[in-house]
């Protein structure tokens, strides 16, 4: 299961130290700006759409099935992004992938909610979710090795062997199982909540691409996205056959812990989407550099996910939660000591305590999600709690990309006035682009890129108390509605008790 979700998360940190390769016109594509936001947006569109889909599939027709279909999927999905002839190509290809991501996340949850024993299964969530550390490890530091001796595709194809040795692995070790009284199907439901997941996170992309939300091409799909969320609630709260019982959210450990895997990601997600640009353009560091940077948070991740089931033992899930939060917000606070000529190990410092936080956050959440089903709804609980990460992830670097993007060009504006129309144009969208206009400027254009660097500091620093904030309340929610160790203990026998599915695995 751990290498299952490593090809996911991997496929997710390699693609960022591959996009300006893919914008040359002479190594890569060629892409435009845009285009290479649709090659991630198409991904996240179709991924967050259909996770809670493949979840309710996966209950139904069998998990492990499901699972090698999404793994097959996925490489194929690769071998096509990797010998893309266009962006337009790649967009689709990318879509593909995200199909297959789709189909794969839920399932690997789920199936661990219902191979361990509720004993076991904390360690062994806390353990899965330790890939994610080594997929954030690994990720960019094999796309810069990959980049530096090979063409931009092979960031792709490094998923085909992996896949092929985890559906190996799947084959032989994996038992299948399902919900043994799946009940009738309910379509409208499903159909509900695709539609709205992919309407709301395409409007959430929009604001984030345009960095402007009070117009009609962002508001429009986000209200409309959320009407059908709204509707897709009230349908499953009177079906006899609910694709996913809403009503347990009533469950006070269920509903806090999803809100805080969502404020979670939301603020961590999305200050890292803007870290990788401070990195290569503000501090001049490599792709293989940069993504060395990232080996503190992976390291944190790696040392206390697997940890994490024995500090909710002796502490409860309500303290340990509430500490990773309050760890991440920290860390997001302490951006603001990250300057243009700051020591890197500052920043490395601040990635290992926030790898630290969020080691603490998800394993303990994830574990009070999980346990707050019968296990024959295990399915629906794993797309839960994925689809409030990926929503939060999409949400996080649209909402946080829009400030890093209004601040800069606030910050900038007398000094864009006084460059030609396109010039200009290109030195507000991005710190790339200002970089890039000084460079055809020659010795002119040298006073641009000090000012442009400043002015996205302090758009970061912007960004990150805005995370910070949303984290901290995070550890509010948890706080006030997560039950503490003594409340969560009966809940946990009640678990225990039934064994309805186990002799069907």
């Amino acid at each position: 299961m751990t290498v299952s979700l490593l090809v996911v998360v991997l496929d997710n940190t390699i693609l960022n130290v591959a996009l300006k390769t893919i914008a040359d016109p002479d190594k890569g594509l060629g892409a435009t700006q845009s285009q290479l936001e649709w090659s991630i947006n198409s991904y996240t569109l179709v991924f967050a759409g259909l996770l809670f889909t493949f979840g309710v599939i996966g209950d139904r027709i069998g998990r492990k099935r499901v699972l090698m279909g999404g793994m097959a999927v996925f490489a194929l999905a690769s071998l096509a992004s990797a010998y893309a002839q266009s962006p337009d190509q790649l967009i689709y290809a990318r879509a593909l992938m995200g199909l297959g991501g789709a189909a794969i996340m839920p399932q690997t949850l789920s199936i661990i909610s219902n191979v361990f024993e509720p004993h076991e299964r904390a360690r062994a969530i806390g353990i899965w979710a330790g890939a994610v550390g080594l997929g954030v490890a690994i990720g960019p530091l094999t796309g810069g090795l990959l980049l530096a001796h090979f063409w931009w595709g092979s960031v792709f194809l490094i998923n085909v062997p992996v896949i092929i040795a985890g559906v190996t692995l799947i084959a032989f070790l994996v038992p299948e199982s399902r919900n043994p009284s799946p009940g009738r199907l309910d379509p409208v439901g499903v159909l509900l909540s695709v539609v709205g997941l992919v309407v709301v996170s395409y409007g959430i992309i929009q604001g984030g691409d345009k960095g402007e939300w009070l117009t009609l091409s962002t508001l429009g799909p986000i209200l409309a996205g959320a009407a059908v969320l709204a509707l897709f609630v009230w349908h499953e709260a009177r079906t006899a056959s609910p694709a996913f019982d809403v009503r347990l959210f009533k469950d006070a450990r269920m509903s806090a812990a999803v809100a805080s895997i969502a404020l979670c990601f939301f603020a961590a997600t999305g200050v890292f989407f803007f870290t990788s640009f401070y990195m290569q353009s503000v501090r001049g560091l490599s792709a293989l550099e940069s993504g060395a940077m990232v080996l503190p948070f992976a390291a944190a991740q790696l040392i206390f996910s697997p940890r994490s089931a024995g500090m909710v033992r002796r502490f409860g899930a309500k303290a340990v939660c509430t500490s990773g939060l309050l760890l991440v917000t920290v860390a997001l606070a302490s951006y603001q000591f990250v300057g243009t000529d700051t020591p890197m190990w500052i920043l490395g410092v601040i990635f290992f305590v926030q790898g630290a936080g969020m080691a603490n956050v998800m394993p303990p959440a994830t574990e009070s999600v999980m346990s707050a089903l019968p296990r024959e709804k295990a399915g629906a609980g794993s797309a839960v709690n994925n689809v409030a990460r990926q929503v939060a992830v999409a949400m996080g670097v649209a909402v946080l990309g829009s400030v890093v993007a209004s601040v800069y060009r606030g910050d900038l504006h007398d000094r864009l006035a006084a460059l030609p129309a396109g010039a200009r144009q290109a030195a507000g969208e991005s710190i790339e682009g200002a970089h890039a206009v000084a460079a055809r400027m020659g010795a002119a254009g040298h006073g641009l890129i000090g000012p442009a660097d400043t002015a996205f500091v302090h758009a970061m620093h912007t960004a990150s108390i805005v995370a910070a904030v949303v984290s901290f309340l995070g550890a509010l929610v948890v706080l006030k509605w997560m039950p503490g160790r003594t409340a969560a203990a009966p809940a946990a026998e009640n678990q225990a008790a039934p064994e309805p599915e186990k002799a069907h695995v």
